[in-house]
């Protein structure tokens, strides 16, 4: 007999599940595609404990049949396939018969269903991928299905899920990205009998409003274009707004949420000298593309597309969106081209009246000046107490600045030392920051008025549950409106024009973490490091590089910075005859 055997129906189903139905977020994502398709114009979803106990999503949508209803669990059952070229006229979510399969062979499920043209309703019960019951029923016109103990029968699967908070903040996001990809249907979240979302039927800008708060709508750009291969539309952020943690990045293809590295990249150049470097603006796109021009079946959770001309797909959208940026006067737009005596009005608007140009003079420039004095002071932080030894400091020989990066130490005769100075910084803040709060000696200052900062809701959710911990190292937050915290007090070591870069930096830190958790004193002082290290472009004197070097020799791992990346560099005197290839 041989070795190799046919596995059993039930086990087979719970493996594909594995590709389909990851944690309760893919479970809610699957049957909120199937209430789009169904043609649902109001959807409430109720959570209990973060899905892994109860999960149920109602729609008014068409409804089932006894007979559909009885096949809609099995593997591959699908009403949108026929034939293999219908794969490349998909206009539907979902097509491929694989999500409600996976979850019934995963969960204990129970739908009620009914169709509008029916008097009675359908209610069936599915557990371990086999129905135990089904009746008729009296219900609502729709469907309602709802999904409990996910997992019961796969242990090990459920297992690697994470804490409530971790799980239902992936619920919250799949949420997000389905109301704003449908900002036409009323929707509705609800968990451990909370309301967290109540959003009606509204357009996109709207949609946008209600989820990330009303200070978002002043800052969207809208932006529009239509050609042959793609229409366009939707809203970016204003420069201004760009932040360095990720989250209000959103592309659409035919209303489908995907990921999109050679898209994201061009959105990024859009903005190239508007925002600083490492930082990402906010974008809310749509493209409709004709379906035979895409291919979406490549990914068991189809959040990832192939174009058939993506790099005209591309240009398109860098260029729409360039032009959005001068149209609103955010980036400069002059045709240096053009006749300018060409382009001038020959009649009057009535409307608009012509008014002499206002001069505006600073009165306290001065050209003399030195600009480096306007540059917001930052503070060195120092932590050795060798730093006190002035005769010490006196006996280094002066060391040299290279492009205001590296500083080069000659420490013996035969040996060059080559700090780079922002990432030995980062090192000494690093370690600071962690005694200060394993000890809990951190040092508070008050800020003379109170710092508000605005977030999404996802991120004021975060920066609660952080607020323990934010308090052991200095801050005084409070939660004062729906997306806005307020900050009285400040660690004695920040500066009060980076505040809000400095709570970013900590929330960027734990998003998407497996478990919030792990190393969590670790992580704020690496965020705390990041964000008060010293700039290249900061000028220090010598006896501030010394002792930015005693303190860096003073850490426990001085070579590399908080995130590994090396901080000094070791030059042999040996190293540079080989180099020179001089004998001795």
């Amino acid at each position: 007999m041989g070795n190799i055997k046919i596995l059993p129906e039930n086990i087979a189903n719970q493996i594909a599940a594995g590709e389909v139905i990851q944690r309760p977020s893919s479970a809610l994502k699957e049957t909120l595609e199937n209430s789009i398709d169904s043609g649902a114009k109001n959807i409430s979803v109720y959570i209990k404990k973060a899905g892994k106990t109860y999960l149920q999503i109602s729609d008014d949508g068409c409804g089932m049949s006894k007979d559909d209803v009885k096949k809609c669990f099995k593997r591959h059952a699908t009403s949108k396939i026929n034939k293999i070229n219908d794969l490349f006229k998909i206009k539907t979510m979902g097509f491929r018969g694989e999500a409600l399969a996976s979850i019934a062979s995963i969960a204990q499920v129970e739908i009620t269903t009914k169709r509008k043209t029916d008097i009675l309703g359908v209610k069936i019960l599915i557990e371990n991928g086999k129905i135990k019951e089904i009746n008729d029923c009296t219900s609502t016109n729709g469907t309602s299905i709802k999904i409990k103990n996910l997992f019961y029968n796969v242990p090990a699967r459920r297992n690697f899920l994470k804490s409530d908070q971790i799980e239902f903040r992936h619920i919250s996001k799949e949420f997000v990205i389905f109301s704003l990809a449908n900002p036409e249907i009323c929707v509705k979240l609800y968990h451990n009998n909370s309301e967290i979302y109540y959003l009606e039927k509204s357009n996109l800008r709207q949609r946008i409003v209600n989820i990330l708060g009303r200070n978002k709508n002043e800052m969207l750009v809208p932006i529009k274009e239509k050609t042959s291969l793609v229409e366009l539309n939707g809203f970016i952020g204003k420069p201004e707004t760009a932040k360095k943690t990720r989250g209000e990045q959103y592309i659409f293809v035919n209303k489908r949420y995907i990921r999109h590295r050679n898209i994201n990249k061009i959105i990024q150049q859009s903005y190239e000298e508007l925002i600083a470097k490492n930082y990402i603006p906010s974008y809310f796109i749509n493209l409709e593309i004709p379906t035979n021009l895409i291919d979406i079946n490549i990914h068991p959770t189809k959040t990832e597309i192939k174009f058939e001309n993506e790099n005209a797909v591309i240009a398109i959208i860098g260029s729409t969106i360039k032009h959005a940026l001068g149209k609103y006067n955010i980036a400069p737009s002059i045709d240096f081209s053009q006749e300018i005596s060409f382009n001038l009005p020959y009649k009057k608007e009535k409307e608009k009246i012509l008014k002499e140009p206002k001069i505006k003079i600073d009165k306290n420039y001065n050209p003399f000046e030195n600009q480096d004095e306007k540059i917001p002071k930052q503070k060195i932080i120092y932590e050795s107490s060798e730093l006190d030894n002035k005769d010490l400091i006196k006996s280094f020989a002066s060391p040299i600045i290279i492009k205001k990066k590296f500083i080069v130490f000659q420490s013996t005769d035969e040996e060059l030392l080559i700090i780079h100075k922002k990432r030995a910084h980062k090192r000494i803040l690093f370690e600071y920051f962690q005694k200060n709060i394993e000890n809990k000696t951190a040092t508070t200052q008050k800020l003379l008025f109170e710092k508000k900062i605005l977030l999404n809701k996802e991120d004021i959710k975060l920066i609660l549950e952080l607020e323990k911990d934010l308090n052991l190292i200095g801050f005084s937050l409070k939660k004062i409106e729906e997306n806005c915290i307020s900050i009285n007090s400040v660690p004695a070591e920040c500066n009060d024009e980076n505040v809000q870069e400095t709570i970013e930096n900590i929330l960027e830190q734990f998003k998407n973490e497996k478990k919030i958790t792990t190393n969590r004193n670790k992580k704020i002082a690496i965020s705390l490091a990041d964000s008060m290290s010293i700039s290249n472009s900061k000028n220090m004197t010598k006896e501030e590089m010394i002792k930015l070097k005693i303190s860096l020799m003073n850490c426990n791992f001085p070579s590399v910075c908080p995130r590994g990346k090396k901080a000094v560099f070791k030059l042999n005197y040996n190293d540079l005859e080989k180099y020179f290839n001089v004998s001795k």
